[in-house]
């Protein structure tokens, strides 16, 4: 029934009906039959609710683009809370690697002091050491040095009073030598 109504208004709007210079309600009139034509499509439009329809499809549009909005909003939030997450993750991570990077400074300027503080100990003990062993061989230097002088005085004590004593002052010596060690030992 559509079909033939369409294209019986569609036949009596055809220009082949239409006339200049007729009377306005005439159909040889184009205007006065495009403006029934026109209130007849309106009217097969308003019976067939098309404009409800049409409403209903773009409220559908307009919900469904709402959604999309709303979805698409939810997204970016979620987003920018997940970049604020990660934002303050990364500065945790960069605050606890200038943490560890302080740390290890630290701890390798407290190894230098204990190294350099070793170093000066043993330097100081090993000087010690070398003094001691320098005292000792100038005490051992002087020590030999003595015996040998002594030596020498001895040799040289003897040569002298082996020259000078003759048998009478060597029998005097050896008897004073006993009544002083005599006298000592009583």
């Amino acid at each position: 029934m559509r079909l033939t109504l369409t294209t019986l208004f569609a036949a009596l709007a055809t220009p082949a009906l239409a006339a200049g210079d007729k009377p306005f309600f005439s159909l040889g009139n184009t205007d006065f039959v495009v403006s029934i034509a026109f209130l007849i499509f309106v009217g097969i439009l308003l019976y067939y609710k098309v404009p409800g329809l049409v409403g209903g499809m773009l409220d559908k549009r307009a919900e469904s683009i709402k959604s999309d909005l709303d979805e698409a909003k939810a997204l970016r939030e979620e987003a920018q809370s997940l970049l604020a997450s990660y934002e303050r993750k990364q500065k945790e991570v960069q605050e606890q690697a200038d943490r560890i990077v302080a740390s290890a400074k630290e701890e390798a300027t407290n190894a230098a002091a204990a190294a350099k503080d070793d170093i000066a100990a043993s330097i100081t003990r090993r000087l010690a050491a070398a003094d001691e062993q320098i005292a000792s061989a100038q005490a051992a230097a002087v020590k030999d040095v003595r015996d040998q002088a002594i030596t020498v005085a001895v040799g040289a004590a003897k040569d002298v009073m082996a020259k000078q004593m003759d048998a009478k002052a060597a029998g005097s010596l050896i008897d004073d030598a006993i009544t002083t060690v005599g006298e000592k030992l009583h």
